[in-house]
């Protein structure tokens, strides 16, 4: 090799492009951000030695990419042989952000990960049809533009920078095209779970794996959707998948943009993780100018569930008196406090004559009798999972008297304490009113169980949003279908969860739980 000195920011070559700063090193090829003098623009610059042996096939597969037009892949705008010392590949310069970066800050959501990876395949599938293969697709080889729009880098140069004892045949063409396919596989994998499967790559941790076999996405993060958890096993597993596995970079794309196009309901769905850097890229389309980018938005709030209760008409009234002069509050208060009296004078003479039962949303006397409690709204639970929700559509089916319904957990695998990836989810039932619970009956879709019932606290006004804000009351192991659990007698609370911490199998290899119904039985 040369013993020229490596070159620094400053250089010049050509007379033209004017080296900025170095971007990666690998392989024995430097990447550099230039700037051309002439166009004035900022220009990738890519340089071998030109003593390296493989400098000829590094200028070839350069002239050889050209003829993939895929606007997706970085164009070649010039060629420089043997340039001070170096062979030189100019390419337009994107102003993006490495795959790899986005992904040590979190995973993407479930749509855009699918639409990122499928425009990438749709490209590798051109570069196939020309005969030209990637072989070292990884996330730092994909960029991410502030558009949005998706960039891949290195194409033909990883083939050109291989050992030039080893000449390309056509079977070793055939398995590099399975290479690319099988990183296609892989790269889908890291964007839904950060981890990439075979190893530590481009600074993410290697993925999971139990015996020595991959854990699949949805068991290394909650919230990952069936479907690209699918597709992701038929192309890293083709073996389990005899008859629609996935094998070329043409299927997966057109699989992976049907899974773009389906419900956003499904898709949309946001992630649990805590957001600590700032708006890297805005991923997607957004219709207000303002907040974080949809790749690495924070998870979206449940209103409906965690919303304070609007204030009661006495409350309202209390307010309008506080804001009225002091004569004014001292008269008022005073016939206020005389109706009062008055009223529960009547109250009490009405409820000698009529019984007890009273408004059902009322506290209940300790010796009225045991009666099904009304549920006034039933909630999922779930505080440890990624989206915080738990089928949160089906969670009426668990009270609507129906036997044939139910709430169902989410399918998890491997192991039936919800696949080792947290303590339990289950249903929050809000009984409008603090209420001396007696009771709990619970007919399950299946079994055994392992359940705890939790209450929360008398003094607790609005929905538990996590586990310390509960007590656990009961608790049963290996449940069956139909079970009654007694609370002990003390026990007052609005807010009884059902909280489900080992589902039985309903397939080999995967738990689901389902309660089919919930009754609350008390004072």
């Amino acid at each position: 090799m040369s013993d020229r000195r490596p070159h620094v920011s400053g250089d010049v070559l050509a007379s033209r492009y004017e080296l900025a700063d170095l971007v990666s090193e690998s392989l024995g090829a430097s990447n550099w951000r230039a700037v051309d003098r002439i166009l004035h623009r900022n220009v990738r610059v890519e340089m071998l030695p030109a003593d390296d042996p493989r400098g000829e096939n590094f200028l070839q597969a350069a002239r050889r990419s050209t003829s993939v037009t895929d606007h997706r892949f970085l164009r070649v705008l010039d060629l420089l042989q043997d340039e001070d010392g170096v062979h030189v590949v100019v390419r337009e310069w994107a102003k993006a952000m490495p795959l790899s970066r986005v992904l040590a800050q979190s995973p993407l959501p479930n749509r855009r990960a699918a639409t990122v990876v499928a425009e990438v395949a749709e490209s590798i599938a051109h570069a196939h049809d020309r005969g030209l293969v990637h072989r070292r697709l990884t996330p730092h080889q994909v960029l991410l533009k502030e558009s949005g729009a998706v960039r891949i880098v290195g194409l033909g140069v990883a083939t050109a920078l291989a050992p030039v004892e080893h000449q390309d045949s056509a079977d070793d063409m055939e398995a590099y095209r399975a290479a690319d396919v099988n990183a296609l596989g892989k790269l889908l994998y890291a964007c839904l779970v950060s981890r990439w499967p075979g190893g530590h790559v481009d600074g993410l941790r290697a993925a999971p794996t139990v015996h020595g076999h991959l854990l699949r996405p949805r068991q290394v993060r909650a919230g990952v959707l069936r479907e690209l958890d699918d597709i992701c096993d038929r192309i890293l597993e083709p073996a389990r998948h005899p008859h629609d596995a996935l094998t070329t970079a043409d299927e997966i794309a057109r699989v992976l943009y049907q899974a773009a196009e389906g419900d956003e309901d499904l898709f949309d769905e946001p992630l649990g993780y805590d957001v600590t850097s700032p708006d890297l890229l805005r991923m997607d389309p957004v219709v207000e100018p303002s907040g974080p980018p949809p790749g690495l938005e924070p998870p979206r709030r449940r209103p409906k569930a965690f919303a304070p209760k609007p204030p009661t008409r006495r409350e309202r009234f209390a307010t309008r008196m506080q804001a009225m002069t002091h004569g004014d509050r001292a008269l008022i208060l005073l016939g206020l406090v005389t109706a009062i009296v008055l009223s529960g004078v009547l109250a009490f003479l009405v409820g000698r004559e009529s019984g007890r039962e009273g408004d059902p949303y009322a506290q209940s006397a300790p010796d009225a009798p045991v009666r099904v409690l009304p549920v006034e709204r039933v909630v999922d639970f779930d505080p440890q999972g990624s989206d915080g929700a738990e089928s949160p559509d089906q969670t009426g089916a668990a009270i609507d008297d129906d036997p044939n319904t139910g709430w169902r957990t989410s399918t998890y695998y491997g192991r039936a304490d919800l696949g080792g990836l947290k303590d339990g989810v289950g249903l929050i039932l809000d009984l409008g009113a603090v209420r001396q619970v007696e009771q709990v009956r619970l007919r399950l879709g299946g079994s055994p169980t392992d359940l705890s019932i939790l209450t929360a606290p008398a003094t607790m006004t609005t929905l538990p949003r996590s586990l310390d804000d509960l007590r656990e009351v009961s608790t049963l192991n290996g449940a069956t279908e139909d079970l009654s659990i007694a609370m002990p007698r003390d026990d007052r609370t609005r807010f009884v969860v059902v909280w489900l911490r080992s589902l039985p199998q309903v397939e080999p290899g995967e738990f689901r739980g389902e309660i089919r119904s919930v009754i609350v039985r008390g004072r």
